[in-house]
């Protein structure tokens, strides 16, 4: 009771702005969360807001746009502003965001470097195409989907062949040959994809050979051997699936892969659309933890912190074949676009995001898997850096999927003022991808907040 009082003495002398809503979930002892946990302290209030209601979007949505368009939560935020690592709602209200956009905003929502960068060159020019010099023109594309499209394609003329290898629960995209790549049924129609073929999932979690990643890449040996006429395009991959649920490849996969490739004449593509700019903190790019050196790298998401950018990096010898015939795209190298770009690598070095990434998801990551040890629904912790995710089952020797539990969870944790994705082919994953300015305090706060939700299920 002592303590009980104790704390209500704090939240009352904690600012409105400061705390939690009071329709959160009870806490187990019969506090209510918002009493137990203070949102970390932030100088900032968004302007009013006087744009339509949640209610009324959600009803033109319905009438105007897509049927495919969902939502993570049952009633659907309308989120009216962005700093940092915050969101705020159309009533003021603020959220801490350890989802960034779906891994997208690399530096913060709204940095005023980057929309500084952005406003200057809107100011001066804003589209030329790349058919006109102008200094901040660089070929780029307009998303991750499109890198990959681009990257297959520079693969498969290069070679000669057409061919193309994938890892099964991997996502690159959801156009004709991206799609293709992509290995979850969730994200593919009946329609023809050709010249893809999935290899066995180097899955440390669920898979056959735990993580032996050697084990694994035979798969990709038969593939050759048994479905292809002995050459193959290129082989793609994610270093860390991030629509697949936070699924680092079992180590000592990529290289044994990379040789084999390499001995059948093909090309290595490293998609780094999620795990790429910094996030991992150890290294830029994901591929680099393995020890390997792709031969083409995608990137897009937190390439412009929001800003639709994506690139394709490869050699001079590899992207000559370009030349054969014409190829164009019309906003790729938007000089716009591509000083957000740069922006975010200065930002990134100026404010040691990486570095912070490193430092700040170790410690989420060391704190995630102490509360492992409280909660049984947690049956996994795993990624690294600021690209973590948290595995729910309802049975730890059957690795069940809790799949209409993690719903309930993310609805709590979001009345609670934290927001957080999902993932994974079965959708039992929470995807943590915040802002690389994401702090220990708002680790901290989120911990606490997922650790009351879990209570709760």
């Amino acid at each position: 009771m002592q303590r009980v009082l104790v704390l209500r003495r704090l939240y009352s002398s904690v600012p409105p702005s400061r705390r939690l809503s009071q329709s959160a979930a009870v806490a187990a002892d019969g506090i209510d969360a918002a009493v137990l946990h203070i949102m970390p302290p932030f100088d900032y209030t968004p302007p009013p807001y006087h744009g339509p209601r949640a209610a009324e979007i959600v009803r033109k949505r319905s009438e105007f746009l897509s049927p495919s368009i969902s939502y993570l939560y049952k009633n659907p935020l309308n989120i009216v502003d962005g700093k940092m690592q915050y969101l705020f709602d159309e009533d003021g209200r603020r959220y801490l965001d350890a989802f960034g956009g779906i891994a997208t905003v690399s530096c913060g929502h709204c940095h005023p470097d980057i929309v500084e960068a952005i406003i200057n060159q809107t100011k001066r020019l804003q589209h030329p195409t790349v058919l006109y010099l102008n200094h901040a023109v660089v070929f780029f594309t307009n998303s991750g989907t499109e890198a990959n499209e681009l990257a297959m394609m520079i693969a498969r003329v290069y070679t000669g062949c057409h061919d193309i290898i994938s890892v099964r629960n991997a996502y690159h995209g959801n156009a004709a040959g991206s799609m293709g790549a992509t290995a979850q049924s969730n994200w593919k129609f009946n329609v023809i994809q050709t010249g893809m073929h999935h290899a066995l999932n180097p899955d440390q979690y669920r898979g056959i050979f735990g993580s032996d990643g050697e084990k694994y890449a035979k798969d990709v040996e038969e593939i050759i051997d048994f479905g292809t006429s002995g050459r193959v395009a290129g082989f793609i991959s994610e270093a860390i699936q991030g629509v697949g649920g936070i699924m680092e490849l079992a180590p000592g996969y990529l290289p044994a892969v990379y040789r084999t490739i390499k001995k059948v004449g093909g090309l290595f593509i490293a998609d780094e659309v999620q795990a790429g700019f910094a996030r991992t903190g150890s290294h830029f790019w994901g591929f680099e933890a393995h020890g390997v050196v792709p031969d083409i790298v995608t990137s897009a998401k937190g390439t412009g912190n929001g800003i639709p950018i994506g690139a394709v990096v490869t050699t001079p010898e590899i992207a000559q074949v370009l030349t054969q015939r014409s190829y164009f795209n019309t906003f790729g190298g938007n000089p716009v676009c591509t000083a957000a770009g740069h922006a975010v690598l200065k930002v990134i070095e100026k404010e040691k995001l990486q570095e912070n990434a490193l430092v700040v998801g170790s410690y989420l990551k060391d704190q995630l898997k102490a509360l492992q040890d409280k909660h049984d629904i947690i049956g996994d912790v795993r990624g690294r850096g600021l690209m973590l995710g948290v595995e729910l089952v309802t049975d730890r020797q059957q690795k069940t999927p809790a799949k209409t539990e993690i719903l309930h969870a993310m609805d709590m944790m979001k009345d609670m003022g934290v927001l957080v994705g999902k993932g994974g082919f079965y959708g039992n994953v929470f995807r943590i991808t915040p802002p690389l300015c994401f702090s220990k305090e708002d680790a901290d706060f989120f911990v606490d907040v997922m650790d009351i939700a879990l209570s709760k299920i």
